[in-house]
């Protein structure tokens, strides 16, 4: 355990099982913002009821807040005030309560309440910001009417938005201009919204099914409106999508998005006035990849679809948070695989969720989808509450079918509109919708760590019998977990390629430690495509023959286990060179395999995104978590002999397949189009590790040549990872065409960042101390030192130490500024112990120098002493 100094108590930790319903509810809120530059004075007036203990007093939070005047019922109340709260005691059951306080908006670089970007008025409350505008009672299941008035001065704040409807505007003294807007609905204080600023705007419409028309509009920067329309697309799109698949309708007859530089999330889903991280919402060829297009659309449809999922129907409480966000993601993978290939889609979520949830499931911070303590809640929107959540989510789908899910979603909006509710209350309406029963399901919501699930086989007289057996393993503070249920999607094939089964896939129920299920009336021993879609969240292992998972990449009509029987070979063939390195053993490729990959690259029949797919081998982040101790220079020099064994073997059809795909044709944003760049950019980067002159031409080429950012990017990407005698030059040549567009600066600081050339840690320094390096800007500082810390693996954990130093310094220079990406940072050093004794200590020693910071928030504490716990 970690000791704590009498000045440096450790912060309070908050327990589920501590919930009660709030003393008090607030009716309505009538908030008046008079914004300055210097400034802001905030005037709130409020409903309120008693509804819990009757002599308790009223309890409200604060922070950053200069209090004015507290009047109730017309008259000054006695009040406490400390650095969170303030307490008025002896209060009557009902009574309305008017509070005037100041704030500085303009110094606020935590990015939380409301805040300054670019000149522009702002704000994030969830999860706790409102209490930085004014105080209140500011947990989710305190569910307000809202009636907003915004004054400002004209010329430099024309725009002025909040939640609901327009209702009244005009003119005020002194060259200032007014707005009111009412919301209808109830609302958490988290989402509360208000924008004021200089702002273009496009608009367009959409006429619900029921005959409603929506004004849609999307405020930017006037120079960035030409960069809004896919945006516009992706929102119409999303609004038809959630009537035909949910028969849900949007509900006001105004949606705005606006678009903001500086905040810490990717976008924030306040009643019809979505915040946009302006990378969520800004795409056009020129300067956006066909990643950030998809990204794009998917957040668009992530942030609409919370209007009904998050926002009609929210979380009781903040360890309910997947309630509403595993949902949700749910639906917006749904959604992206119905615009673009399923398959694809599907690959891209999985390896996401093994990357990085997978991590997190092994690391100190591993928690339950819905946690049962924190420190800071800011600090749990991570990818379990998200991506696992969201696979939670997508088995209860599998479980009940189509048909029974649609149902059970109905009964859930029917019960618990205008509330704010559970996960189990979500999880009961599944039952009650189906009449399936999930009690053990519900061991997904409570159980932390990724199960480890061992498959054997058997064959005997016709009978065909795979014995499962299951394992979750133990994590912090949880041990001797019980055996969860476990969908698994299986196929069964024969030797010349045909479906055994009926309708090709079936669904099995794993509920025990062990179980065995049993195929009767076969002629021969079949191949079995076990956990086809990725049905569950787990680490599948299985006695499959190396002979028996290239059949798979060429025969299984599931293209997630084609994908996944070539990720497995390729595992064990960079793993087998590992040990080999290690060893001094003769390295070889396997031949079959460099067969089996040139089949898949050479077939017409197949879409070109999936070959793409296909061909890229497992990141260095996923193969060391196949490893007790990782071995950081062995998995690097092992992917990479790959790499170039497999150029070199197949450089002929690898070069034909380039100048296939690379038809110089218009930008377009379909999947066809997606998936020729993606392959053609796929082999582009093999024959780039065994490049000569003839390749770097081709490279150079691309990169001086592109009409759009996904090729432009990937070539200098490419050359910047290379020795080429170019590389310096593209490296100027990219800033100075573009260092005056901010999200492609992001791109040109996170090409360099993810370089693994030696000299690297050398430029990250540079990079750091660059002109344009803003430790302010959450863009920015994820662009160099996320993704240096977070994808490079070798260089980040360089021998030296000086990856964790260079983050180390970078954590205690942000954490006063913005504590929420210090906090995110932080998390890159939790996975000590997977690494070798020297790396052990080299960042148990940053962690320590973190903790030793004075000040340090309550967000970076949390990360740092559960990593050392």
């Amino acid at each position: 355990m970690l000791d704590f100094t009498a000045q440096e108590a450790a912060p309070e930790t908050k327990y589920l099982r501590d919930y009660k319903i709030p003393d008090f509810t607030i009716e309505t809120v009538d908030l008046n913002f008079d914004l300055h530059d210097n400034v802001t004075h905030v005037t709130s007036r409020m409903h309120i009821k008693r509804q819990g203990e009757k002599d308790a007093p009223l309890v409200l939070d604060g922070k950053d807040i200069k209090l004015i005047s507290v009047i109730l019922n017309n008259a000054n109340a006695e009040y406490e005030v400390d650095d969170e709260t303030l307490t008025i005691h002896n209060v009557p059951d009902e009574f309305d309560l008017m509070i005037v306080n100041d704030i500085d908006p303009a110094s606020n670089t935590a990015l939380e309440g409301l805040y300054v970007s670019n000149g522009m008025f702002c704000t994030q409350c969830e999860a706790q910001g409102f209490r930085r505008i004014t105080y209140f009672i500011d947990r989710p299941d305190v569910m307000s009417k809202y009636r907003v008035r915004i004054e400002a001065n004209n010329a430099k704040y024309p725009i002025l938005l909040s939640n609901g409807n327009e209702i009244e505007r005009g003119d005020a003294a002194d060259g200032r201009h007014f707005v009111v807007w009412d919301d209808p609905f109830p609302k958490p204080s988290y989402l509360f919204a208000l924008v004021g600023g200089r702002l273009g705007m496009v608009e367009d419409s959409f006429t619900t099914k029921s005959g409603m028309d929506v004004v849609l509009r999307i405020f930017a920067e006037e120079q960035d409106l030409d960069k809004c329309p896919h945006a516009m697309d992706s929102l119409i799109k999303s609004m038809k999508w959630d009537e035909d698949v949910y028969g849900l309708e949007y509900d006001l007859e105004i949606f705005n998005i606006v678009a903001v530089s500086h905040f810490n999330m990717g976008a924030m889903e306040n009643k019809s006035l979505n915040i946009f991280n302006t990378k969520c919402v800004l795409a056009k060829a020129e300067t956006a990849t066909d990643t950030d297009f998809s990204f794009v659309e998917a957040v668009v449809a992530h942030e609409y679809f919370h209007n009904w999922t998050g926002n009609r129907v929210t979380c009781r409480d903040w360890f309910q948070l997947s309630l509403k966000e595993g949902l949700t993601v749910f639906r917006d993978h749904e959604f992206s695989s119905d615009m673009g290939s399923r398959a694809v889609c599907r690959i891209n979520d999985v390896r996401t969720l093994r990357q990085h949830q997978f991590a997190e499931d092994s690391s100190p911070m591993a928690h339950p989808v819905r946690p049962e303590e924190y420190m800071e809640i800011n600090n749990f929107y991570t990818m379990t509450v998200y991506e696992k959540g969201a696979e939670v989510i997508r088995m209860m789908h599998r479980i009940l079918g189509p048909e029974k899910y649609r149902k059970a979603m109905d009964l859930y909006f029917e019960r618990h509109d205008g509330q704010a509710v559970t996960c189990e209350d979500f999880v009961k309406a599944m039952e009650d919708g189906s009449g399936i029963d999930l009690s053990q399901f519900r061991l997904w919501y409570s159980q932390a760590g990724t199960p480890e699930v061992d498959v054997k086989s058997s064959f005997n007289n016709g009978k065909y019998t795979l014995t499962f057996s299951q394992k979750i393993p133990d994590t912090r503070g949880q041990t001797n977990k019980k055996p969860m249920h476990i969908p698994i999607e299986l196929g069964l094939i024969d030797r010349y390629g045909n479906e055994l089964l009926p309708n090709e896939t079936i669904l099995l129920d794993l509920k025990k430690s062990e179980q065995e299920f049993t195929f009767e009336g076969l002629e021969h021993k079949p191949i079995p495509s076990i956990l086809r879609g990725f049905s569950a969240p787990i680490k599948l292992n299985t006695d499959l023959t190396r002979d028996e998972q290239i059949f798979l990449i060429g025969h299984d009509s599931d293209s997630f286990n084609r994908w996944e029987a070539a990720q497995e070979i390729s595992t064990d063939i960079i793993l087998k060179l590992v040990d080999d390195l290690d060893n001094g053993r003769e390295l070889d490729l396997d031949y079959a395999f460099i067969d089996a990959i040139r089949l898949v690259l050479t077939d017409k029949s197949l879409d070109k995104a999936f070959i793409g797919e296909m061909l890229a081998l497992p990141s260095e982040g996923v193969l060391g978590q196949k490893m007790d101790t990782i071995n950081v220079d062995g998995i690097h020099e092992a992917r990479k002999l790959v790499v170039a064994g497999l150029a070199t073997a197949l450089k002929d059809e690898m070069l034909a397949v380039y100048h296939e795909c690379n038809t110089g044709e218009s930008y377009e944003f379909t999947p066809e189009a997606v998936g020729r760049r993606r392959l053609k950019n796929m082999v582009l980067g093999y024959l780039m590790e065994i490049a000569d002159t003839e390749i770097y031409q081709i490279c150079k080429n691309q990169f001086y040549n592109a009409n759009n950012m996904t090729d432009e990017i990937s070539a200098f990407t490419f050359l910047v990872n290379s020795n080429s005698p170019d590389r310096d030059k593209a490296i100027t040549n990219f800033y100075d065409k573009w260092h005056h567009d901010q999200l492609v600066l992001d791109k040109w600081f996170s090409a360099q960042a993810m370089s693994s050339r030696e000299d690297v840690l050398d430029q990250i320094e540079k990079l750091n101390e660059h002109k344009d390096f803003d430790l302010k800007t959450p863009n920015r500082v994820r662009s160099l030192i996320s993704v240096f810390c977070g994808l490079n693996q070798v260089r980040f954990h360089d021998k030296s130490g000086r990856g964790y130093e260079f983050l180390g310094k970078n954590i205690k220079a942000l954490d006063p500024l913005n504590p929420q990406i210090a906090a995110g940072l932080a998390k890159q050093l939790t996975r000590w112990k997977s690494f070798d004794e020297n790396r052990q200590n080299m960042m148990k020693k940053t962690l320590n120098d973190i903790l030793a910071q004075d000040g340090l928030s309550k967000n970076v504490h949390e990360i740092v002493s559960k990593s050392l716990d």
